[in-house]
């Protein structure tokens, strides 16, 4: 955790989708399946560009990818309503 370990992207890692409609992403959470094979972020965002840190904003859950070099591909915020697979491992006993 030595801050001289990280590099600051020059871009956000995680943007805005004007094609999907999901405007303002951001404070991101990580986790693992339950099986333990795949990450997944829980971020909230909002559905309208005019929109603010409101009570618009909903809650979100998508999974992600790593890169070659190690960075975290976060790929494109999935729009409202689009349904995702369940986490791998999700209703396994």
């Amino acid at each position: 955790m030595s801050s001289s370990s990280w590099v600051k992207s020059p871009n956000p890692v995680f943007q805005r989708s004007n094609a999907n409609g999901v405007y303002g992403p951001g404070h991101n959470g990580f986790f693992k399946s339950p099986d333990g094979t795949e990450d997944w972020m829980v971020y909230h965002a909002n559905s309208s560009a005019g929109g603010g840190c409101d009570m618009n904003r909903s809650t979100r859950v998508q999974k992600f990818t790593w890169n070659a070099d190690g960075t975290p591909n976060f790929g494109t915020p999935v729009a409202a309503g689009v349904p995702l697979p369940a986490p791998s491992g999700e209703g396994a006993e």
